[in-house]
């Protein structure tokens, strides 16, 4: 068999000894267009044994790589030259002329009114430097929120449950570390795990939510923290049992040193029980919720409970960039939440959601097409096929729906069969067609 040359196999070029060296000559073949975009990288021990180095030096390249931009990693999946095509984005699409089923955004109509907060806002003094970063009136608001679910906790605000994950990630954790992330996974926080270097390690999620032997797995592989989606859980809607949330806890009790985060983002919504996987005691968490979901996801408002050390951390992080969350934003959530109408306001959203894709599911059971949806706003439905093809044919019929392969940790498991969808703006002529179109395409 022909060995490969420099020519055929730009990395057969490289003959650096340093991670440093390394990393620049891989930088070099990209920038003179030798690697190009979406070009997969050899396997660490691979490009080890070829320039006769440590696998670690290899790993340490592949790091620097990752943190100039240059190269993601996907775990399982190898690392890759970053690809100049954009990544799928949650809540947006780009698709003249189809029916927008796939961007996972909360019904307009569902969402409290703005009006009266925002005239409000307006009679407000201007916050100037060297207030408070929280709004005191949304600080105690908040303080009564999160001491129901766990007791004491400090407050940080964030731009949102995703700048909020970001950042807990970013303050503990550094280039090449194991994060364990929930398996298919919220593509926000795929594509944060991408763009930082972490190492992602795939934790599947059942009916119940995260399962043990999944999380087990993870802590044996040597995470350093985890993301877990306690109830709504993006793509499928599972939600954690009391039963599955005592065995991750007791679990977790084992690892002290692992950051857990919990992002609650559909808590407002939700017609499920809070139930955390933080053990009592547990010396780094934090509690993520943000509005988007319950009161528009332009609030761009995040609240996080944790504890000290972890939120002098966030806080420094913030401080030391955004410095603060906008008090306007902060005081609108602030009035949009305290207002005598938003508790039933909720309620009613939340029975609605619940209610529509009730009716999906059964609906799609009655061609034979398994989905499920116990909470959040979309449904997860298993195609028992590719769903790629699937994807395709219904762009024919008007649809555009989420391909549930853009929720892989890594390209080989289930979701590569699923496609996500977000009905709530149809009407109910609208949701039987799509159940008539997506049956004929899959010949039921």
């Amino acid at each position: 068999m022909p060995e490969s040359s420099p020519a055929s196999d730009p990395i057969a070029s490289i003959t650096a000894r340093t991670a440093a060296e390394i990393a620049e000559a891989v930088r070099d073949l990209v920038d003179t267009g030798q690697l190009e975009p979406g070009a997969s990288l050899p396997p660490v021990r691979a490009l080890a044994e070829q320039l006769s180095v440590n696998r670690n030096t290899v790993v340490a390249a592949y790091g620097l790589l990752v943190q100039a931009g240059v190269a993601v990693t996907r775990g399982r999946a190898g690392t890759r030259i970053v690809d100049l095509q954009p990544l799928p984005q949650e809540g947006f699409t780009h698709a003249p002329g189809l029916v927008d089923i796939a961007s996972g955004n909360p019904d307009p109509d569902l969402l409290p009114d703005a009006t009266t907060a925002l005239a409000q806002l307006t009679a407000d003094e201007p916050v100037l430097y060297g207030q408070p970063v929280i709004d005191p009136d949304l600080a105690k608001w908040a303080r009564g929120v999160f001491a129901a679910d766990l007791g004491e906790a400090e407050l940080t605000v964030t731009a949102g449950s995703a700048d909020a994950v970001q950042r807990l990630l970013a303050d503990s954790l550094t280039i090449g570390d194991a994060v364990g992330f929930e398996q298919p996974c919220f593509l926000t926080t795929l594509q944060t795990a991408q763009a930082a270097g972490y190492r992602p390690v795939p934790m599947p999620v059942d009916n119940q939510g995260l399962t043990v032997d999944g999380l087990r797995s993870a802590l044996e592989e040597g995470i350093r923290a985890l993301v877990v989606t306690p109830r709504a859980h993006n793509p499928t809607g599972a939600v954690i049992s009391a039963a599955r949330a005592r065995d991750l806890a007791a679990l977790l009790s084992e690892y002290p040193h692992v950051l857990i985060v919990e992002d609650d983002h559909f808590w407002q919504v939700s017609g499920h029980q809070y139930r955390s996987i933080i053990p009592e005691g547990h010396p780094r968490w934090a509690l993520v919720r943000s509005v988007s979901k319950s009161l528009g996801p332009d609030l761009r408002v995040g609240i996080v409970g944790s504890d000290r050390l972890t939120a002098a951390r966030l806080a420094a992080h913030i401080r030391s960039g955004a410095m603060w969350v906008s008090h306007l934003l902060q005081r609108l959530t602030y009035l949009l939440t305290s207002h005598p109408e938003t508790p039933r306001q909720l309620a009613h959203a939340a029975d609605e959601y619940a209610r529509a894709n009730a009716d999906l599911v059964e609906q799609l059971a009655a061609k034979g097409i398994a989905a499920t949806s116990a909470d959040g706003v979309n449904a997860w439905i298993n195609l028992e096929t590719p769903a790629a093809p699937i994807v395709t044919a219904l762009a024919d019929y008007g649809w555009l729906v989420r391909d549930g392969a853009e929720f892989s940790l890594d390209d080989t498991d289930d979701a590569m069969n699923h496609i996500r969808v977000t009905i709530h703006q149809l009407t109910a002529e609208q949701m039987g067609q799509f159940v008539a179109d997506l049956a004929e395409v899959l010949g039921r």
